[in-house]
């Protein structure tokens, strides 16, 4: 028997209309002996519809998402709504407020905590309570993020390829209606804790994306969830199109294995030979690592795996062997 949520709220999940309440997390400190921790949580609900599920925040320091459900939030009424829209702007809030990728409160990255665990740290009965309560009555689902403090990213919409091919082509269709100049489709599952690995196991309809990266907030990436957002929601029946998506075609984009990254041989501080959007053979330089405290050391070099084009590279100019330095996606 799965355990029951330690969380409670003051949002009504059946009631029609407009709801911006809290999910309420306990958790007893010094400071605070019965206190809890209060998620930010919005319920837009109108006519009979499906329900999609919107989130952000599920790493902290990624903030074009945070900002575009934000004003979505605000700017979206129920007589608009045929369905229900339930909307998490900051999902893991400690480590949002902290500008962090993982909660300050436990160190545990929620994108890699699902299914989570009620009896667990903070971040763990997050993730419960999203997969236990959100997710059984969720038909749509969009997890936004971007590369966060440490990484840079050709901003784009995913998707993860699942064994069943009918969720796989509703799928396609959903990234296809987000729109956007690139999308790509994660052929490969590095971890079971993933958001979108935990809904598509809920056989929901699941898309992410990197939008932005840098720690900073990329004003035409805003823009892109902005409009995406609105053809997602146009596309699950819950909203109207008030007007047509831009024109230009999605170039889709997979990556499909561990040889699309390329890890640090070293530490030290990286320079790149390489830049997002560049194609690349195999073998190829993808940079050096310099010796700062060892100027007469040579620097080592490290190469592409294999051809691809760059759709990310490590922000940080300071490296420790194993960290990400760039990964590829390769044409679909």
């Amino acid at each position: 028997m799965e355990k029951a949520t330690r969380i409670f709220g003051d949002v009504d999940y059946e009631r029609a209309g407009k709801q911006v309440g809290h999910l309420y997390l306990p958790y007893s400190v010094t400071r605070s002996a019965y206190g809890n921790i209060a998620l930010p949580i919005a319920v837009i609900a109108g006519g009979k519809g499906p329900t999609v599920f919107l989130q952000a925040g599920t790493h902290g320091d990624e903030y074009e998402g945070q900002i575009a459900l934000c004003k979505l939030v605000r700017a979206l009424e129920p007589g608009e709504v045929n369905g229900r829209i339930i909307v998490m702007t900051a999902t893991n809030l400690p480590a949002a407020l902290a500008g962090a990728r993982v909660s300050p409160l436990d160190g545990v990255n929620l994108n890699r905590a699902y299914p989570g665990d009620p009896d667990g740290g903070p971040t763990k009965a997050i993730a419960h309570y999203v997969d236990s309560v959100i997710f059984p009555l969720t038909d749509y689902h969009l997890d936004l993020h971007s590369g966060g403090s440490s990484l840079d990213y050709q901003p784009f919409v995913s998707m993860r390829r699942s064994q069943d091919s009918e969720l796989d082509r509703r799928a396609m269709a959903a990234l296809t209606a987000f729109g956007g100049p690139v999308g790509i489709v994660w052929g490969h599952t590095l971890d079971g804790g993933f958001t979108d690995a935990a809904a598509i196991r809920r056989g929901i309809v699941s898309l992410g994306g990197e939008f932005g990266g840098g720690g900073a907030v990329m004003r035409s990436a805003v823009g892109l969830v902005e409009r995406g957002l609105r053809g997602f929601l146009a596309h699950a029946g819950i909203v109207e199109r008030k007007k047509p998506l831009p024109e230009g075609e999605t170039r889709l984009f997979e990556v499909s294995g561990r040889d699309y990254f390329v890890l640090a041989p070293d530490t030290g501080l990286f320079e790149f030979a390489a830049t997002i959007g560049e194609e690349v053979a195999e073998g190829q330089l993808c940079g050096h690592v310099h010796f700062v405290d060892d100027p007469a050391r040579p620097p080592v070099p490290a190469y592409f795996r294999r051809a691809g084009t760059v759709i990310c590279t490590r922000h940080f100019g300071r490296v420790e062997r194993g960290d990400c330095i760039a990964h590829l996606a390769t044409p679909i």
